[in-house]
């Protein structure tokens, strides 16, 4: 999807306001990464509704390179917005599939910890809503790689909170582009753990 810069702006001004209004929280909270933080984003509040869906997943598929056959990442948090993310593709004649990544791998039947229609060597990107040190990102990208010798193109996520994520995925080899860091919604960052 090609965004002229204008609609992409006011569009991310839009889903910045919703960012806000819905999912950013402060308080005491423990975080995926097994860190305290002052304030939360639950990004579900953005990716289980409606107009927060689609502006996320409109900005998502204009991010995407040409050669990316399919998007996906750790469920829960990645599954709504990768299935947005192709459906709108295949709305403008574009050929993409999703993925999704269990925690762990699965017990039954084909006993895989990726699904989703993904071809062997695919080349992917993956989708997070909040990325702080990574951690969960590289075990995404550790099982798709692993399972189906994909191709990760990039790390796309709807929030960088600024603590060590870019850092430690790029001392991996891969990049992240994040369609807000943590400043740009307000809000100053906290100290960065340990990098991993």
């Amino acid at each position: 999807m090609l965004l002229s810069e204008s609609s992409r702006q006011q569009l991310r001004g839009r889903l910045a306001e919703l960012i806000k209004e819905r999912a950013l929280r402060f308080g005491e909270f423990s975080l995926a990464s097994g860190q305290k933080s002052t304030y939360y984003i639950d990004g579900k509040q953005i990716s289980l509704s409606g107009e927060g869906l689609h502006l996320l997943a409109t900005l998502i598929l204009g991010e995407l390179p040409p050669e990316v056959a399919a998007v996906g990442g750790m469920s829960i948090g990645a599954d709504p917005i990768a299935g947005a993310v192709v459906a709108l593709a295949a709305g403008e004649g574009r050929a993409l599939d999703a993925f999704i990544v269990r925690k762990e791998r699965k017990g039954r039947g084909t006993q895989q910890q990726v699904e989703g229609p993904l071809a062997e060597g695919a080349a992917v990107v993956v989708i997070e809503d909040v990325i702080t040190t990574g951690g969960s990102t590289l075990r995404a990208i550790e099982a798709v790689e692993r399972e189906w010798g994909a191709k990760i193109v990039k790390v796309i996520a709807m929030v960088d909170r600024l603590q060590g994520g870019r850092e430690n995925l790029a001392a991996a080899g891969y990049e992240l582009t994040a369609l807000f860091d943590i400043t740009e919604l307000g809000v100053k960052p906290e100290s960065r753990p340990n990098c991993q």
